[in-house]
C-alpha cells in the first residue's frame, strides 16, 4: 500500500527562489530513492481562521509563506529506506545544506492512506 509523508513550514517569502532550490535538489534524491511524486505547493489562497490555520501552526510571521508538501511512496518501507539512505548520504557529506527557512516550526508526518480517487485518464 502507498504511503504519504506531509509537511507544512513557512518560508520567508523573500527566500522563494532558494528553497525552490533546495526542493528540487531534495526531491530529486527523493525519486532516485524510490518516491514517485514529489510536491511543493507555495501558499496561493490561504485564508487566516478564527481558531486554527496554517499560519498559526507554524508560527508564520508577515514576511513568510506558508508551504504545504508531500511526497507520495510505494510502500512504507521505500520510504523508510530512503530515509536512511539519505541521512548517511548527509552524514557522510561535507557539504552542509543551507536550508532556507526555520525547520523547528515544519509539521512532518506520515500517514497511510485512508482514502484516494482519481479520475480516469
Amino acid at each position: 500500500m502507498s504511503y504519504i509523508d506531509g509537511f507544512v513550514l513557512a518560508v520567508p517569502t523573500a527566500n522563494r527562489e532558494r528553497y525552490r532550490e533546495v526542493a528540487s535538489k531534495c526531491g530529486a534524491m527523493l525519486l532516485e530513492h524510490g518516491a514517485l511524486r514529489v510536491v511543493e505547493g507555495w501558499a496561493d489562497d490561504v485564508a487566516h481562521g478564527k481558531r486554527t490555520d496554517f499560519y498559526r501552526a507554524t508560527e508564520a510571521t508577515a514576511d513568510e509563506t506558508v508551504m504545504f508538501s508531500w511526497i507520495e511512496w510505494p510502500d512504507k518501507a521505500t520510504r523508510n529506506a530512503a530515509h536512511a539512505a539519505m541521512e548517511k548520504a548527509m552524514a557522510e557529506s561535507n557539504e552542509l545544506m543551507d536550508m532556507p527557512f526555520d525547520g523547528a516550526r515544519m509539521i512532518v508526518g506520515g500517514f497511510t492512506p485512508l482514502l484516494s480517487l482519481e479520475k480516469p485518464v
